[in-house]
């Protein structure tokens, strides 16, 4: 190295070479890099869905997802398999084991669902496909006083132009009941005309359709032949033959049916600022921009306003790129910030063309890492962002400690290049080492499994990649630049204008003058009374640890992220019309408008838009990233969804503010579910237990019992489960009588099902729509139970007979949706927590101390499991623990090389636990609750306050080979360093020191990392300055009181022998 380390000081056209080629690569990378708001990652997750249209859940369950489960169950690489039976589709959920191959256990899956051949006929196929996270960037509401026809055209047609867009790969329309043919049939036209259903589908069939016919190959040419005959309008419908008589005449299917060529009857409507709407969604896919893509859209909207008909309004909503464009500049604000206090504070210890050559170093290592993201699949965002800000004290500290032994060499008289050699040459192994240490405490956070150490490992990615290149730049390009660097030892030549060196040279003197009159006399002090020191420092340390363990610090996994948007969700009883839960969202609207004008202040409303849903809850869709076929709409739920100006604008929070919408809207009658969620990124529901078990009406019991005793802890709301009692239903069986005469119980299915649900007849393409044809009693004739008991049953020989006689029917009612875990059917208990007034961990440690046991000898059947943050938090936690063992391991290997000794790097090491009473401190300080990111921050901290440490002990070392006694050695080295300490500590501090001050509500959950860092980087300053030089010293007693007892006991033993 050292060889290597004269070369390039020497050969500046190297050195320069090498700079600028880590600076174009970095350019060239940076026009590569994509934008977005949070990382994407890989879900790790495979879906399995079929739809089994008209079927209740328990149908659903035994008829596929139950198939499913044991087909596949004995799969290799599986971790957990859950599943959902709604009406109408079921779906199953893999997850993935780390580590293994996705795509791997996707075609094992694929394969093992493609054979299950017990499917019910009226399913489906099978939809398989590993779960794809896309990122939704911007969606156009297109809104207004239409009938729903128009309203949907027009959205098409925005739609289709927006697809055409340059910048735009995928859209979607939202919020819009898909087309539908309906042919209803009366009973008493089907009695009228001796009619079955079954004779009219298969009329559709036979008559509505296209066929190739091959070709006639004349001498002149080919001639291509076809039948064409599809109908794709209600009209063509109409016109087609039901039956042929041998008068001639015709039976028409628009004789005996209504064709309705409308829309299915799905329960979906939306309203966009008190007007019907439709939405348009775009997604960025690959490595689109989402700035150019949000971009296209808007101007689009601009231009397209005025071809749109009257009344109709186009207006952008939830547009990510505001949020990335906001969270983007406040992050570039404090990293110019912290920039500029790094480069001041190194331009006053330092020689401003040194300070200038260190940060073009930082400058030069932020680059490189730009040059790496791109192979890592990093993108521009909140957490990379928030990495560089993080590194940016950090990585000057190698430069720092070259450039300053460097210019010690100049002070004692050396030439430029010589002293450019010697200086990086003396402290290129203490620097090597201290990056690597560094490095190996970010490593840690490359294990942490689960969504949170995806969703976390852009952050150690990036120190990581800068570090690396800092030591590159420190050890090969910074003595290039810093060999024509000469040393002025006559002051007075400074002259009076050059304000600049007089001030660095009266700061110089005021530090030299600290050091040696009052540091040097406290380390001296410290030294004589080590004990006594070292006894303060553990006092310190173990009051830090009781406050924690005393519970006065309190641990929140993952702190509410500011959203710019709030949602209310609501969910009625099973079978509730759309027209019932249509009143509870209103007036979930109603209460938003109030709230909207509570809120007004001037120009700037704090409430933007709102979107109401009815059917459906997209935003939670969004929320829980699921993409895919989902279950159909239901008339029971709905969502309100409120856009919130920019938190720069507001003054409220979006979790104050959906407190005080919550209180606005009060109790509604009958609600199931009245849930609020004002977080942008969340890890889960901050209580979230499942009971698991084969007894439902136990689980059910189970649940209940839990949801009340959870209810009785301050500060707990939301609290529900996940069982949804279903619609009422009637279960058919058919009467002996009904047997005798040829009916079987099949025969009845298929003609109730065809009467109520319908029969798909065909389904056929139109444009861009996926159109299902189908035959059915007319929607007045499917509105009451008379209906069903009016219906007539067709025996084979064509007789008909009243439904009472051919089938009995049970009353009863069935479930909403059935969810299973690992085979099992499971409940969920979930609810929230208000941190201000309790603490999650806490709530949970005592339902599992004292609420679970009891409930549990009572059902002995039923099994729990934690889910949502809490399992998120065992996982991340457990990698980060794991990892955080390993890397005290590497970094003692680490230090024990270059110091050849088992012991020393203990003494460096003694730093790692009282930068931790720092961070804890700091937290205190800044009056915040220690979060996960805070336990990022303090095993980032373990690598950091080593370095200075180290090269504290490796002065040591060197002093006391050159012959100086040992407390000399150790006061003279404190001394020597105090300047380079007192600089790395504050340019780490100093740039996280805007962010840590940042009011702004979006910063506030990075916050608590950067405290960790900044607050225990200072409290282990002082600790190098005073308990390690201490520590040395007694380690030195210790080594002389072992020394003496081995001459004692070797001394008698010499004489006797």
């Amino acid at each position: 190295m050292n060889h290597a380390i004269a070369w390039f000081a020497e050969n500046r056209v190297a050195a320069n070479l090498l700079m600028v080629v880590i600076l174009t690569a970095g350019i060239i990378s940076l026009s590569q890099i994509k934008l977005e708001v949070f990382p994407e990652f890989s879900s790790d997750i495979i879906t399995v869905s079929v739809a089994y249209l008209g079927a209740p859940p328990e149908e659903v369950e035994e008829g596929v997802c139950v198939r499913i489960e044991e087909a596949i169950q004995d799969l290799e690489g599986i971790k957990k398999i859950s599943s959902t039976a709604s009406e109408g589709v079921g779906s199953v959920t893999v997850e993935v084991q780390s580590g293994y191959d996705s795509r791997r256990l996707l075609d094992d899956v694929k394969s093992r669902v493609d054979g299950i051949s017990t499917f019910p006929a009226e399913t489906e196929k099978p939809i398989i496909q590993e779960l794809v996270v896309r990122s939704q960037v911007i969606n156009v509401a297109i809104s207004g006083q239409t009938d729903e026809k128009s309203l949907k055209a027009i959205a098409e047609r925005v739609r289709d132009e927006i697809a055409d867009l340059p910048e735009v790969s995928q859209v979607e329309l939202a919020a819009a009941r898909p087309y539908e043919i309906s042919i209803e049939v009366s009973e008493d036209a089907l009695r009228r005309y001796g009619l079955t259903f079954d004779e009219v589908a298969q009329a559709v069939r036979r008559s509505s359709f296209d066929l190739p016919g091959g070709t006639v190959k004349t001498s002149s040419g080919e001639i291509s032949l076809r039948t064409k005959g599809q109908a794709y309008k209600g009209g063509e419908f109409e016109n087609l033959i039901l039956r042929s008589f041998e008068d001639g005449t015709r039976l028409r299917l628009g004789d005996v049916a209504n064709v309705i060529d409308g829309f299915a009857e799905t329960d979906q409507t939306a309203r966009f600022n008190g007007d019907p709407a439709m939405l348009v969604q775009v997604f960025r896919v690959g490595d689109e921009n989402a700035l150019d893509l949000a971009n296209a859209v808007k101007e689009y909207v601009a231009e397209a306003g005025i071809h749109i008909p009257q009344g109709i309004h186009l207006t952008t909503w939830q547009d990510d790129s505001l949020i990335l464009k906001d969270r983007l500049s406040l992050l570039l604000r404090n990293g110019r910030t912290g920039f500029v206090l790094v480069f001041l504070s190194l331009a006053l210890f330092l020689r401003f063309r040194l300070a200038w050559w260190v940060v073009a170093g930082m400058i030069m290592s932020f680059f490189g890492a730009f040059w790496m993201m791109p192979y890592f699949g990093i993108s521009i965002n909140l957490l990379s962002l928030f990495a560089f800000i993080l590194v940016l004290g950090i990585v000057v500290d190698d430069a720092i400690v070259i450039g300053e032994n460097i210019y010690s060499h100049l002070e004692r008289g050396t030439k430029g290049l010589q002293a450019a050699i010697q200086g990086t040459q003396e402290v290129a192994v203490p620097v090597t080492f201290a990056i690597l240490t560094t490095i190996a405490a970010f490593s840690p956070l490359l294990s942490i499994t689960g969504n949170m150490g995806k969703f976390l490992k852009v952050i150690p990615i990036i120190v990581i990649a800068t570090l690396a290149f800092s030591l590159i730049e420190s050890l090969f390009i910074l003595p290039a630049h810093l060999s024509h660097l000469k040393f002025n030892r006559d002051k007075n030549k400074a002259g009076k204008n050059n304000w600049l060196k007089n001030l660095q040279d009266k700061f110089a003197e005021r530090m030299d003058y600290f050091v040696k009159n009052h540091y040097r006399k406290i380390l001296d002090l410290a030294l004589k009374w080590r004990y006594t020191s070292i006894t303060i420092g553990l006092g310190t340390l173990v009051l830090t640890m009781a406050l924690v363990g005393g519970g006065w610090i309190k641990f929140v996994f993952f702190p509410d992220v500011e959203a710019d948007n709030v949602v209310a969700f609501v969910t009625l009883p099973e079978g509730t019309p759309a027209t019932v839960t249509a009143q509870a969202v209103r007036r979930i609207e109603k209460s938003a408008l109030e709230l909207k004008e509570e809120l007004r202040n001037g120009k700037n409303d704090a409430i933007q838009h709102i979107l109401a849903s009815i059917g459906e809850q997209p935003f939670r869709a969004r929320q829980r990233r699921i993409s895919g076929p989902q279950s159909v709409s239901r008339g029971n739920i709905g969502e309100v969804n409120l856009q919130l100006a920019s938190p720069e604008v507001r003054t409220i929070t979006s979790r104050e503010l959906a407190r005080r919408w919550r209180k606005l809207v009060g109790q509604i009658p009958d609600v199931e579910e009245l849930s609020f969620s004002s977080s942008l990124f969340s890890p889960g529901e901050a209580i979230n237990i499942q009971l698991a078990g084969a007894n439902y009406d136990e689980l059910q019991l189970a649940s209940e019992e839990l949801q009340a005793r959870i209810t009785q802890y301050p500060g707990v709301f939301d609290v529900m489960d996940s069982y949804r009692s279903g619609k009422q239903e009637i279960k058919l069986k058919i009467r002996p009588a009904a047997e005798a005469l040829g009916l079987t119980l099949a025969d009845l299915a298929r003609q109730v099902r065809q009467a109520f649900y319908g029969e798909e007849a065909q389904r056929i393409q139109r444009g861009r729509n996926d159109i299902r044809v189908m035959v059915r009693y007319p929607s007045e004739q499917r509105k009451s139970l008379g209906d069903l008991e009016n219906m007539r049953i067709r025996l084979p020989g064509g007789v008909e007979v009243p439904f009472s006689t051919a089938a009995e029917m049970v009353q009863g009612r069935g479930f909403s949706s059935i969810s299973r875990t690992d085979r099992k059917r499971t409940i969920n208990i979930t609810g929230d927590v208000d941190i201000s007034i309790a603490n999650a961990n806490e709530i949970v440690e005592d339902i599992v101390a004292n609420v679970l046991p009891p409930l549990l000898s009572k059902y002995r059947s039923i099994s729990y499991s934690f889910e949502g943050e809490q399992s998120e938090q065992k996982e991340a936690m457990s990698g980060l623990v794991g990892g955080f063992g390993f890397a005290l391991l590497f970094i003692f290997i680490l230090l024990a090389i270059p110091f050849r000794s088992y012991s020393q790097p203990l003494i460096v090491m003694s730093a790692i636990p009282f930068g931790l009473v720092g961070a804890i401190w700091g937290h205190i300080v800044m009056g915040m609750d220690l979060t996960f990111l805070s336990m990022f921050g303090i095993v980032a901290l373990t690598g950091v306050v080593v370095n200075d440490s180290l090269v504290m002990v490796d002065f040591i070392n060197r002093a006391r080979k050159a012959g100086h006694p040992l407390h000399e050695a150790i006061r003279e080295s404190g001394v020597a360093r105090f300047r380079p300490i007192i600089l790395t500590s504050l340019t780490t501090f100093l740039g996280l020191t805007p962010l840590l001050l940042e009011k702004s509500l979006q910063a506030q959950f990075l916050i608590p990392m950067a405290t960790s860092l900044a607050f225990g980087v200072v409290f282990a300053t002082l600790i190098t300055l005073i308990l390690v030089p201490t520590l040395y010293f007694i380690l030195e007693d210790s080594k002389a009181v072992v020394s003496k007892l081995l001459r004692r006991i070797s001394e008698p033993a010499a004489a006797e022998g």
